[in-house]
């Protein structure tokens, strides 16, 4: 996934991507069980697109889209029942990672499927890079 024009567009959007947005030539985004041992995620989970937290946690990661890149974060947002960046349904994120649709959630989600940190607020950039940072594949030299 490319973070940098996924960040550009959300942006721009100030939300989910619709899927008419992707550009040409690109496949439809995986499902977040696909993108194990190949990227991080941050989950975003909003009520709505424009919810001030959302915006908060996509204005972060607008300013760390050169370091998430490098540690090979995938943003993947439920806004409503909407998703973007996965092929899941939100239904079936909501279960697996035991959500709730009507609150702000951000997770992070390591190469290996586990959930290194959850917060009910934004994660600052700091603390989303220490944690990659740490994680034992990042420390092998393993992206």
């Amino acid at each position: 996934m490319k973070l940098l024009s996924a960040l550009a567009m959300l942006a721009a959007l100030g939300g989910a991507l619709p899927a008419d947005a992707l550009p040409a030539g690109t496949s439809p985004p995986a499902s977040v069980a696909s993108m194990r041992w190949h990227q991080r995620i941050l989950l975003l989970v909003t009520p709505q697109p424009d919810d001030p937290q959302a915006v908060a946690q996509r204005r972060i990661l607008a300013e760390w889209h050169a370091q998430a890149a490098d540690r090979d974060v995938a943003l993947v947002e439920i806004a409503g029942a909407r998703v973007s960046g996965a092929s899941d349904s939100a239904a079936a994120l909501f279960r697996r990672y035991r959500l709730s649709p009507g609150a702000f959630h951000a997770l992070l989600i390591g190469k290996d499927g586990h959930v290194a940190l959850r917060s009910a607020k934004p994660i600052d950039a700091g603390i989303l890079q220490g944690t990659i940072d740490a994680m034992p594949m990042r420390r092998s030299g393993e992206r």
